[in-house]
């Protein structure tokens, strides 16, 4: 697996949209890399790009966008709501696949040191990057912003990692590092006071507030034992928020960081603020994300906000990302496209999955084409699909039967259950094309040598291999699917026995279509141990998919 690593930087410019598309064109002047989303703001005056691709290419994107936005941007004449201190605020690295953390840390180190040295720009380094803790946290760096920084730089203790140790007053200084994956999610409020929305943010927030109002019994100020003013935590743990003033949108806004969505998750996050507002009077409107967002987080507040409302939450991942999408708001100030703000999305390659993005009738179509795929085997994955796509919908029928409203969790894990599996078996329909496109391409491999023959066989072998594993994962899946059906059979709507019915008899064929595949791919191996032990696995999964079939339709039968 290749090293990927994900790149964030700040521009301080969020208006221009010349000078932003500049600064984009140098990223993706590097052929290796692939700019996935810009995001710029006018109230902030500042655009947050991100890019991803391999370590050395990553870098060379970077450095080129630093420098070109060292030239464009001018910060004696910038003026935006968010804090910054050059024309590059920040620019984080963050592991994505095949690299750790102190690597991904080293190669920071690299880029800090190379736009120091070759552009003469003052680098701070950050988080992982950088080694004296006491100046790793961003805010603590960034302190005084570029206004405050001609006079800071020249103290002995913010002397820049890199470059030099005086202030570029068109350029500013930049801070650069590794991190964990940051989201950043302003929360809207049906207020303009900036000194209310701080409030909130002082809440929740993890450093809280320093306690400088007085005791309301004793009027005192509440101080540590050494006369220290004492310090109130906030409610949300690996969260950084302030509050500010949108003049673009006459809104106050609660901007926060959210540092590690396994200790603070975004619905978490979003559902704490609007508790704290209610507080203080005032109510929560909506909210945005600025940049990018995995999709986990998106499915889990999906599930959460159903959840709350005791509804089933094994619903598709496109439904469960809508529900999360009205649930907090996310389009209120600007449409959000699931398609251009979740990494995974951004990051997938479409042409993998060429048949299940298919109308009902272009893939019947495809089918009966002269082609020899899609075939057999992509039809037995999807009629393994729609078997457990019925268990989903008997599940969550069931959810929400009146008079079953104690029984709504129940048949919500049976429902995210056959979601999970509907999920993994249509991704094996596009799946078992690309494994006989690729015994089609092996065998077509020239063999005028005996290299060339060598390479050949064993190319063959790989992908024949390939061509029997997809059908049995598609027998594996769909006869797991089939306890699914039956629990639903026995336990669901009776009004929706038929359906469980019709699931069982899909899964059934999905499990014998899958054996036929499995079959006829392994008669062209020429691994003997390997496919005989397959082929007796495949024959028992055969026999229980009958057995389980002839139960699950007895239970129908006998209502």
């Amino acid at each position: 697996m290749p090293a990927i690593i994900e790149c964030v930087p700040n521009f301080s410019e969020g208006r221009d949209s010349s000078i932003i598309q500049s600064i984009s064109r140098e990223i993706e002047s590097v052929e290796a890399v692939r700019l996935l989303n810009v995001d710029p703001g006018k109230a902030t005056n500042r655009t947050v790009t991100t890019f991803v691709g391999e370590p050395q290419a990553v870098l060379e994107a970077a450095f080129l966008a630093i420098r070109k936005a060292g030239e464009l941007i001018d910060m004696r004449n910038h003026k935006g709501e968010h804090p910054r201190m050059g024309a590059t605020d920040v620019c984080p690295l963050i592991p994505v696949s095949g690299i750790t953390m102190e690597e991904t840390a080293r190669w920071a180190q690299k880029l800090a040191e190379r736009v120091g040295k070759e552009l003469a720009i003052p680098v701070y380094l950050y988080e992982a990057a950088q080694k004296n803790k006491e100046r790793s946290n961003l805010s603590v760096i960034r302190a005084g912003e570029y206004e405050g920084f001609p006079e800071k730089i020249k103290r002995p203790e913010w002397k820049p990692d890199y470059g030099p140790a005086e202030f570029d007053l068109k350029r500013g200084a930049t801070v650069i590092g590794a991190r964990g994956f940051l989201v950043a999610f302003n929360v809207n409020l049906n207020s303009s006071s900036v000194r209310k929305a701080n409030s909130i943010a002082f809440d929740v927030r993890e450093a809280g507030r320093v306690m400088r109002e007085g005791d309301p019994v004793t009027g005192k100020i509440m101080k540590d034992g050494h006369g220290v003013p004492l310090n109130i935590p906030g409610s949300l743990k690996s969260v950084k928020a302030i509050g500010w003033f949108i003049q673009e949108y006459g809104i106050a806004q609660i901007s926060m960081n959210l540092t590690d969505l396994s200790v603070t998750p975004l619905h978490i996050a979003f559902d704490e603020v609007c508790r704290k507002a209610d507080a203080r009077g005032i109510r929560v409107t909506g909210s945005e994300l600025v940049g990018l967002i995995p999709l986990q987080a998106m499915l889990d507040a999906g599930r959460y906000f159903l959840r709350k409302q005791k509804r089933s939450a094994g619903v598709s991942e496109k439904e469960l990302i809508r529900i999360a999408i009205h649930s907090m708001g996310l389009g209120e100030l600007n449409a959000f496209n699931p398609e251009e703000k979740i990494i995974e999305y951004l990051l997938k390659n479409k042409s993998e999955q060429k048949m299940i993005h298919l109308s009902l009738s272009d893939f019947a179509d495809e089918t009966a084409s002269e082609l020899p795929a899609p075939g057999g085997g992509s039809v037995a994955a999807y009629l393994g699909t729609l078997g457990a796509a019925l268990a989903g919908m008997v599940a969550n029928l069931s959810a929400q039967k009146k008079g079953w409203d104690d029984r709504w969790e129940e048949f919500s894990d049976w429902a995210e259950r056959a979601e999970e599996s509907k999920k993994a078996m249509i991704l094996l329909v596009d799946a078992d094309t690309r494994a006989f496109q690729e015994v089609m391409n092996a065998h077509n491999l020239p063999k005028s040598s005996e290299k060339e023959k060598a390479f050949r066989k064993k190319a063959i072998e790989k992908a024949t291999a390939t061509a029997i594993d997809v059908p049995l994962q598609v027998m594996k899946l769909a006869l797991d699917s089939m306890l699914i059906i039956k629990a639903m059979a026995q336990r669901g709507n009776p009004n929706s026995l038929s359906d469980a019915g019709v699931g069982a008899l899909c899964a059934r064929s999905a499990v014998l279509g899958a054996y036929l595949n499995v079959r006829i791919n392994a008669s062209g191996s020429e691994s003997e141990t390997s496919v005989s032990s397959i082929l007796a696995e495949a024959k028992k999964m055969k026999e229980e998919a009958i057995l389980r079939e002839s139960e699950i339709l007895n239970i129908v039968n006998l209502h």
